[in-house]
C-alpha cells in the first residue's frame, strides 16, 4: 500500500523525498515488515503508528541504515540509500534511551556530530549557540547533562541530531519516557520545531494522541504491513478498516446482520453486509428518547469524565458507548430505555 500526502507528485515524476518500494524484512521466518511502500515528501511530519510489533520500528531502522532490507528500495531525492553507510546518509536521529553522553556538557554534545566532522571550534560554538537559543535552552552550554531535567535532556537530544542540519530527522518512541504532561508540552515544541526548520520528520510512536497531534502524515501499521497512510483527519474520519477505525481513538464497530441490518434498522444512506462494521465514533452518538433514535437500548452505565460524559448502552447484546458534553448531559440512569440516534454521514463502513 501506498502512502501519499496530498499534492505529492504523480508516479510519472521524479520524487522529491523519501520513497519507499515494496521493503520487506525478514528475521528467519518471521516477516516484521511486509512489502511496504510509502512516498514521503520532504518537508513533512510522519508518523509511523501502531501497536507493538506491528513493524515501525523496524522500518525507522532500515531508513537509518541499522537495518538492511530483505528486499525493496528506499531512496532519497532519488538516491539509493540502502547500499549507503548510516553515517553517510545526512540523518539526524532520537532514540528512546537519548544516548547523551554524560561525560560532557550540554554544548559538546550537541558539537560532537560536528567536531567529528572537522568543524572548527567557531563554527561549532556558533551552532550550539543557535540551537541552544531555539530550544530554549539559550546559557546552558557548559552545564553538565546530568544536571538537566527529562525534558531539557529530551530537547539536547533534539538539538544534536539536528546540529548537522540533516536531511531526514527520525525519532523511535522519543517522548515515552516523559511524564503525560511534559510528553503533550514536548509534543507541541517539537513540531513547532519541526515547522520552523522544514526538516522532513519521521516519528515512531505508539501513542495515538501523539500522532494525530504533531503528524502531516499518519501511517497506521498492523501485522508489517501499512493499514492507512493519510492527514489525522482522514485517518480518523475515514477508517480503511476495521483494525485503523478501533486503534485511533474510540469507536463503535457495530455488526451488519444477514440482511444488511444492523439490530434489525435499515439506515438511510447506509449500505452494508454480513461480516461488515459500520464504525461510528461516540461524540457522533445522541442520546435521545426511545424510538427516536436509529434504534434503542438500555443504558448500563454512565460515567462522568469533567470535560465528558460517556453512556454505556446495551443494544442487542452489543455495547453502544455515547460522548457528550456536561452541557449536553443526557440526563439518564441505568436500566433506562434511550433512542440513539447520529447522522449517516458520521458512520462508515469498514471489514
Amino acid at each position: 500500500m501506498t502512502g501519499r500526502a496530498a499534492g505529492a507528485p504523480s508516479e510519472s515524476c521524479p520524487m522529491s523525498g523519501l520513497s519507499i518500494k515494496n521493503v520487506t524484512k525478514v528475521f528467519g521466518d518471521f516477516k516484521a515488515v511486509d512489502d511496504v511502500s510509502l512516498d514521503m515528501p520532504n518537508g513533512k511530519f510522519v508518523c509511523l503508528l501502531g501497536p507493538s510489533g506491528c513493524g515501525k520500528t523496524t522500518l525507522l531502522r532500515m531508513i537509518a541504515g541499522l537495518e538492511d532490507p530483505t528486499s525493496g528500495s528506499i531512496r532519497l531525492d532519488g538516491q539509493e540509500l540502502t547500499t549507503v553507510p548510516t553515517h553517510k546518509r545526512e540523518l539526524g536521529m532520537v532514540f528512546q534511551s537519548l544516548a547523551l553522553f554524560p561525560h560532557l556538557t550540554v554544548g559538546e554534545n550537541i558539537a560532537y556530530a560536528l567536531r567529528i566532522r572537522g568543524a572548527t571550534k567557531a563554527d561549532q560554538a556558533r551552532r550550539v549557540d543557535e540551537l541552544l537559543a531555539m530550544i530554549h535552552l539559550k546559557g546552558f552550554a557548559d552545564r553538565p547533562v546530568t544536571k538537566l531535567s527529562g525534558g531539557q535532556r529530551q530537547r539536547v537530544a533534539i538539538a544534536r541530531a539536528l546540529a548537522i542540519s540533516p536531511k531526514l530527522f527520525l525519532l523511535d518512541e522519543p517522548l515515552s519516557a516523559l511524564d503525560a504532561k511534559l510528553r503533550e508540552a514536548m509534543q507541541v515544541e517539537l513540531r513547532q520545531l519541526q515547522l520552523s526548520l522544514g526538516v522532513t520528520t519521521i516519528v515512531v510512536t505508539h501513542d495515538q494522541r501523539e500522532a494525530m497531534t504533531m503528524a502531516d502524515l499518519v501511517v497506521v501499521m498492523g501485522q508489517g504491513r501499512i493499514r492507512q497512510a493519510a492527514t489525522p483527519t482522514e485517518i480518523y474520519r475515514k477508517p480503511a478498516d476495521a483494525f485503523v477505525a478501533d486503534f485511533i481513538g474510540s469507536t463503535n464497530l457495530l455488526p451488519f446482520g444477514d440482511d444488511g441490518t444492523i439490530f434489525g434498522a435499515r439506515l438511510a444512506g447506509v449500505s452494508g453486509a454480513k461480516g461488515q462494521k459500520l464504525s461510528v465514533r461516540p461524540e457522533d452518538i445522541s442520546v435521545t428518547a426511545p424510538g427516536n433514535g436509529v434504534f434503542d437500548g438500555t443504558v448500563t452505565f454512565v460515567r462522568d469524565l469533567g470535560g465528558a460524559i460517556e453512556t454505556f448502552v446495551d443494544v442487542g447484546g452489543e455495547t453502544v458507548t455515547a460522548v457528550s458534553t456536561p452541557r449536553d448531559r443526557p440526563h439518564v440512569t441505568p436500566g433506562q430505555t434511550v433512542g440513539l440516534a447520529f447522522p449517516a454521514d458520521a458512520s462508515v463502513v469498514v471489514s
